[in-house]
């Protein structure tokens, strides 16, 4: 454990001995979500010494320790993202620090534009796979062979069963759950048509500016992942509308109760 990772869990354990089992991050316009967990301790990121503070609208930046059911989470409510011009090390700090409380298991979500033929702006997709070739790999320097080894397989990054609980919370629930194969771009600028034609033919169906480089590291560290996109806009070029960070918000809000049946679903499954 290095001593950032060190130093922002010892002050977490001064705030609290509460131990999670799953580890959340709550994507742009998601974030209302941390409200609906039992709620036994809540711990802005600016508290934390030496912690990275998010600066992005809809990201309020704090975890919320709590439970879901019988289901002990931690729920980072806001993340950070590479284009706020943090290090890819203080990026993946939130993720290293969750597993360090003892989360298992991460369900990472996240607002994504729509590729795919049958997506449209409000739904929901599980993350199936992932392309990691346009951002910087988190596991880039000295490896610390107590979290994971040199080399990280990555031949199934999302887990099937967790996938499978997901699925089965959609059933429930009566939701429409698409499937996709999701990259993330370093933003903060939107695609651009011709990178979304490129994108859709080396096979992606969801473009974002988060999530992947934290199921790397989660990976690393052993930890089972989920991942879901709320589709918050189709991508460049295929719809008339100009991209914004407040439409990204409003589909947020649009899709907020159903989002949190099937979180809250399907996480007592995991």
């Amino acid at each position: 454990m290095n001593q950032q990772l060190q130093t922002a869990f010892e002050y977490i354990r001064s705030r609290t001995d509460f131990v999670p089992r799953v580890g959340m991050t709550l994507g742009s316009g998601l974030g209302n979500f941390a409200d609906r967990l039992d709620k036994v301790c809540e711990i802005p990121f600016e508290d934390i010494p030496g912690f990275p503070i998010s600066t992005v609208p809809g990201h309020d930046g704090k975890f919320v320790f709590g439970m879901i059911g019988k289901t002990p989470v931690v729920c980072m409510k806001g993340r950070v993202h590479y284009y706020e011009g943090y290090d890819m090390n203080q990026v993946v700090l939130p993720a290293r620090l969750m597993h360090a409380c003892g989360a298992q298991m991460m369900l990472l979500t996240n607002a994504a534009g729509g590729i795919k033929d049958d997506y449209y702006p409000g739904a929901l997709a599980l993350i199936t796979d992932h392309v990691s070739l346009f951002v910087k790999n988190p596991l880039i320097g000295p490896n610390d062979a107590d979290e994971g080894v040199r080399f990280q397989d990555m031949s199934c990054p999302y887990d099937k069963e967790l996938g499978k609980c997901v699925r089965l919370a959609a059933e429930e629930e009566g939701i429409d759950l698409k499937e996709g194969v999701y990259a993330q771009l370093t933003g903060p600028s939107f695609e651009t048509p011709a990178e979304i034609r490129f994108l859709r033919a080396v096979g992606v169906d969801l473009v974002g500016m988060s999530t992947v480089v934290e199921t790397i590291i989660a990976r690393h560290m052993g930890m089972r992942v989920c991942g879901i996109s709320l589709v918050s806009n189709l991508a460049s070029g295929l719809s008339h509308n100009a991209l914004s960070h407040e439409e990204v918000q409003i589909s947020g809000k649009a899709a907020e109760e159903k989002f949190s049946r099937l979180v809250y679903n399907a996480i007592q499954r995991f």
